[in-house]
């Protein structure tokens, strides 16, 4: 007689309980990976803020200046805006990089034990 049910696998995964993921999240190992994202990503993210911020108010309140010609028909606004675009991929970049490097390796230690564990 068949049946449609899958064939059991040889590797189930458990989840660790709801204790060992309290335990992880105070770890000291845990707070250095918050403290390794927080330390690059909030300072990037007020920073580009500030940036932009800074483009859309020269936009409303420094017409004159956005719109002085550097060459052509290209002006100041035309070169800021578009460095807007220059900025966001370079940072998304630069925390790829920064993820890759110090974050996953923290990550996937903290992961690997946790299943471990399980």
């Amino acid at each position: 007689m068949a049946t449609d049910a899958p064939p059991p696998s040889r590797t189930e995964h458990v989840l660790p309980s709801a204790e060992e993921f309290g335990a992880v999240q105070q770890s000291a190992e845990f707070a250095e990976l918050r403290r390794s994202h927080r330390s690059f990503a909030f300072p990037l993210t007020v920073a580009f803020i500030a940036w932009y911020l800074a483009y859309v108010l020269l936009s409303n309140y420094a017409g004159d200046f956005m719109g002085t010609k550097l060459f052509g028909n290209v002006n100041v606004a035309l070169v800021l805006g578009l460095a807007q675009f220059l900025t966001t991929f370079l940072i998304a970049w630069w925390y790829a990089r920064h993820a890759a490097a110090k974050l996953d390796p923290k990550a996937e230690a903290i992961k690997s034990r946790m299943e471990g564990r399980a």
